[in-house]
């Protein structure tokens, strides 16, 4: 059985929800998981439904006789095949944890995606990248060269036909121009302190001040630096007998793992821009059951 996903943004309204079941039903499919969310104060209708065409429908059947429905509802919608794996390509300068971690969890099947390439300011990670039979991009940024340089990560990233950019630690600020261009197709992730540290070496200012709580929000670029609408967020506890390496370790553990769940999410469709931030539904059993079998 073929396994799919629907995503749908609309105004909120009664029969909504009646007629999407409705019109899968008809087509022969089965719901295995949905979920809901209306937002009172904007009036905006949220939902992802998982299904199995239990009568074999393709894609562009499903599509076809939907546009019946979009149209009443006023629907911003799409069908997602859950066998199809997003194309992904990674961004990385120095700090090489999340990139690792992300290639140890599409290497064993955890993270269903299609990596095309990664890309850096730097030669660091070329052989970890190139044994991984993964195209590796090493193009340098200076002040003086930034427009060139980001025309030539576009071009890689439109080559490939990546539908989304990770920033794996890569630490140039991108264009107010790329990031429209991509908007809500660039993931980041960053350390999160309270209070907050900024400038050369967080860790060891949070160090300083005893912080107990080390946390990291993986959020989309928008081109108000870090302030994008959050996806996923986490926090480490600390305590008093633990050193400033401890801290890096720790700090880099909860960034690696916020990014993937994010980037998770991100794949599996259940993200929705709200404005300013984000819906999130969480993970059906389905996502994960695929991925097992994939």
């Amino acid at each position: 059985m073929n396994r799919f996903a629907l995503t749908v943004t609309c105004p909120s309204r009664r029969g909504v929800v009646a007629a999407i079941s409705t019109y899968l039903a008809a087509k022969g499919c089965n719901i295995t998981d949905s979920h809901q969310f209306d937002d009172m104060e904007t009036g905006a209708f949220f939902m992802r439904t998982a299904f199995v065409s239990e009568d074999g429908a393709s894609l562009d059947d499903l599509e076809a006789g939907f546009a019946t429905v979009s149209k009443e509802f006023e629907m911003d919608h799409a069908f997602h095949d859950e066998k199809s794996k997003m194309k992904v390509i990674i961004m990385v300068s120095r700090f090489g944890h999340c990139l690792n971690d992300l290639l140890y969890r599409w290497r064993i099947g955890a993270l269903p995606i299609d990596i095309v390439g990664v890309i850096s300011n730097h030669m660091d990670y070329q052989k970890v990248v190139v044994n991984h039979d993964i195209p590796f991009h090493c193009i340098k940024v200076t002040k003086e060269n930034k427009p060139q340089a980001e025309a030539q990560q576009m071009a890689i990233v439109e080559e490939s036909g990546a539908e989304l950019i990770v920033l794996a630690r890569y630490m140039q600020v991108l264009s107010d121009t790329m990031c429209q261009k991509m908007s809500g197709r660039i993931i980041n992730i960053h350390h999160s302190f309270l209070p907050s540290f900024k400038g050369a070496n967080p860790y060891k200012q949070a160090f300083e001040r005893g912080v107990k709580f080390i946390g990291a929000t993986s959020h989309y670029v928008t081109a108000d630096l870090d302030e994008g609408p959050i996806i996923e967020q986490d926090v480490v506890r600390l305590t008093h007998a633990q050193s400033s390496a401890d801290y890096v370790s720790l700090g880099r553990d909860v960034e690696s793992l916020v990014l993937s769940r994010a980037i998770h999410a991100h794949i599996h469709r259940r993200v929705f821009l709200n404005g300013s931030k984000t819906i999130v539904f969480p993970a059906s059993p389905d996502s994960y059951r695929s991925e097992r079998m994939g």
